[in-house]
């Protein structure tokens, strides 16, 4: 059987193009202007202990990871960063808060990138030409970013509290301090831990520049409500084309962070999609037990490198439709199941023998296909 497999001849449709802005460059990772939007997450271990950071970096670039942060609050950690920048295969970003001599220390280890806090570096404005010489003269990228929860004294008083308004204050005056140096490879974050209220200030900074923008919802809490969160304030500025590289913030394993940061770029077509799950909710018309259907076709089919939808549907409402328009599905009803390759029936096998048929043609047909680079398969299951 001649069976048309790969992605589709034209770009997936995005809902509205990216915003133009300043391409910069973070080690190898290019970010701003034309560039995917990159993906970031930070370490949990002690910087310090340079075995178990550099452990969870590589487990960070397994799951899709672009660019690491990592924490520098003492010395002992600034010791580390060269060692950990020189031995990461991704782009590590030092953390730093406090005290402006690990700014130079991060610059001199070899980082890609230094992340500032200008709310609570002491005296950051009056430093300000020293750091961006040092940045310039090693290749190093800023960001300059401005959270909610540490933001400048002054603002605070003008303001009342962290605003959208107040944050953007701060991101534009601390840009142009940068900028009367002539230094511009810098990124913006202006984070909150309220969606509308970050939502709006980000809006309101694409406005003011053409700097390239870091998103992130800043303490979004636990695993569910910090998807939620993030979710739902990048898919509000991804959509309007606002955002060059993000970072959901979880209290929960990093790597979590990169699976859910990967997964809100390709459902807005905004990152080559590899393997995708689409599955009903299930419901009394289910004649299958869907929840152990995805559960298992997913697990099997984890580390997919090839663009493949997978439809695993539970009923004959829309399992048949689904089943067409995906690469490979199944149909389920009556204690048995259709398969199906691009629309086509090509046999019907037993409950039992869903998942490991499945399996077998997802293995069949990546054979055939190409790897997509930044993709993953999608695999629909309703």
């Amino acid at each position: 059987m001649d069976v048309n497999l790969g992605m589709p001849a034209a770009p997936p449709p995005v809902l509205r193009p990216r915003r133009p802005s300043r391409k910069i460059k973070v080690g190898k990772v290019e970010v701003g202007g034309d560039a995917p939007i990159s993906v970031q997450s930070m370490t949990t271990t002690p910087t310090v202990d340079v075995n178990a950071t550099l452990q969870q970096i590589a487990e960070l670039t397994a799951a899709g990871c672009d660019i690491v942060r990592v924490a520098c609050p003492s010395q002992d950690d600034a010791e580390a960063l060269p060692d950990i920048a020189r031995k990461s295969q991704i782009p590590v970003i030092a953390d730093i808060h406090f005290q402006p001599k690990y700014v130079f220390a991060a610059i001199e280890a070899g980082c890609a990138a230094v992340r500032v806090n200008p709310g609570n570096i002491r005296k950051f404005d009056d430093q300000v030409k020293e750091i961006a010489q040092a940045a310039k003269d090693h290749g190093t990228s800023i960001r300059i970013g401005v959270n909610a929860g540490s933001l400048d004294k002054r603002l605070l008083e003008k303001y009342g509290k962290p605003t959208a308004e107040a944050l953007v204050e701060s991101a534009v005056w601390e840009a142009s301090l940068f900028e009367e140096h002539d230094f511009h490879d810098f990124k913006i974050s202006v984070k909150h831990n309220d969606p509308v209220v970050m939502v709006r200030a980000y809006e309101l900074l694409a406005e003011k520049g053409d700097w390239p923008l870091h998103l992130g919802v800043t303490e979004a809490g636990p695993a569910f409500q910090g998807t939620i969160k993030s979710a739902t304030a990048f898919g509000a500025l991804l959509s309007q084309g606002i955002g060059d590289t993000i970072r959901v913030s979880l209290s929960a394993p990093p790597v979590e962070e990169v699976k859910v940061g990967i997964q809100i770029l390709q459902s807005l077509n905004l990152r080559p999609r590899k393997l995708e799950i689409v599955s009903c909710p299930s419901c009394g018309r289910a004649q299958v037990d869907v929840y152990t259907l995805a559960e298992e076709v997913t697990a099997g089919l984890e580390g997919m490198e090839v663009p493949l939808r997978v439809a695993v549907m539970g009923c004959v409402v829309n399992g048949p439709g689904e089943a067409r328009e995906a690469d490979l599905g199944v149909a389920s009803g009556n204690g048995k199941g259709q398969i199906f390759v691009k629309g086509e029936v090509i046999k019907t096998v037993p409950e039992s023998k869903i998942v490991e048929t499945l399996i077998e043609e997802a293995m069949r047909i990546a054979e055939e296909m190409e790897p997509v680079e930044g993709a993953s398969p999608e695999v629909a299951i309703s």
